[in-house]
């Protein structure tokens, strides 16, 4: 497989900056056998059945992105200069590796102020990126970052315009309790309180797991064979609770659908050869590509991705890669909207 088998022309007027409000407002392109139909996502309790499992991604994003000023004392005086810092990736004694901009003149030692309440100490320099030291931790850390950080939006918008108080709400779902993502579960971006309770009105189940999506998920795939690429890896857990519900579900015939590719890599994690669901926590740099066995996913509701992106590649190992291709051709067609904010499908093998 060569990556160039996963590309496709996409207009740039296409790329969503904004998400569609009210939430379930969003459109829903349904791929379902051969059939393509082009609805809403308030339409999503007509499209499923009493016993589905929906399986949703409970991680909570933090305002990853920071703005602060390094601060070195020399014998001329206090210095300073301005520095973005986007974190990555908690460490267990409660540091962070991040991101920084102008990394090379950031030193080992620095003291990085953020706000009256937060600052961190440069505790080590990698190759290209820092771990950081934070004068708080816990509740305090958490409550300093909300107010001082920013949301980590990805590239394709953050080129577009600056992340502003708005996408504190937008950029996390309304199910959001374990922080430490620092990226969004999207397609659950278009679930509202309302259309839960339609859905468990309706007969639809629902099951928690947490997968703390990481800034790897917008890496791009550098090599043209597929098979060589090696995956980021991003923490997770699925409780014994939710391997249960998944289990007794198959066992009455529902379907396992996941909201989300994140959802989806966590659970067939997860699973065992024969399908069924363990408990299980760790990190998982699991690859999803065509030639894939699904072991637990009946369908998948995820939005359109990047081309050459490892997530086409998931839905293609879904749904067939030619068949992905007519999906994707219908959408730029029809002008739906693409990436983290944009429109959503709901992909039934």
């Amino acid at each position: 497989m060569k990556l160039s088998d996963f590309d496709f022309d996409l207009p740039e007027e296409l790329i969503a900056t904004r998400p569609a409000r009210p939430r379930t407002s969003a459109r829903l392109l349904l791929a379902k056998g051969d059939q393509i139909s082009d609805l809403h996502v308030h339409d999503l309790p007509g499209l499923l059945q009493a016993g589905d499992r929906l399986v949703l991604n409970n991680t909570k994003v933090i305002p990853a992105r920071l703005f602060g000023r390094r601060q070195r004392q020399t014998p001329e005086g206090l210095v300073e200069a301005k520095v973005e810092i986007t974190l990555l990736e908690p460490q267990p004694d409660g540091g962070w590796v991040a991101l920084a901009k102008p990394l090379r003149k950031l030193k080992e030692g620095e003291e990085v102020v953020f706000s009256d309440a937060l600052s961190a100490r440069v505790a080590a320099k990698g190759d290209g990126d820092v771990t950081l030291s934070f004068n708080l931790t816990g509740d305090d850390f958490d409550a300093a970052l909300a107010d001082a950080g920013a949301m980590p939006l990805p590239p394709y918008i953050a080129a577009k315009r600056p992340a502003d108080a708005q996408d504190k709400e937008d950029y996390q779902t309304v199910f959001a309790r374990h922080s430490g993502a620092v990226a969004a579960p999207t397609a659950s971006l278009h679930f509202d309180d309302a259309l839960l309770d339609e859905l468990r009105a309706k007969g639809v189940q629902f099951s928690e797991v947490t997968l703390h999506v990481g800034a790897g998920t917008f890496l791009p795939v550098k090599v043209e064979d597929v098979e060589t690429h090696k995956m980021h890896a991003e923490w997770g857990q699925v409780t014994q609770k939710a391997a249960d519900e998944m289990n007794q579900t198959r066992a009455e015939g529902g379907r396992i659908i996941p909201v989300g590719t994140t959802a989806l890599r966590l659970i067939e994690s997860a699973a065992q050869d024969d399908g069924t669901m363990v408990p299980w926590q760790g990190e998982t740099d699991i690859f999803i590509r065509p030639g894939y066995r699904f072991k637990v996913t009946d369908a998948l509701m995820t939005n359109f991705h990047l081309p050459k992106s490892t997530l086409l590649m998931l839905v293609s190992a879904l749904m067939g890669q030619d068949r992905m291709r007519t999906v994707y051709d219908h959408a730029v067609t029809q002008k739906y909207r693409f990436f983290s904010y944009g429109d959503s499908s709901l992909l039934i093998p």
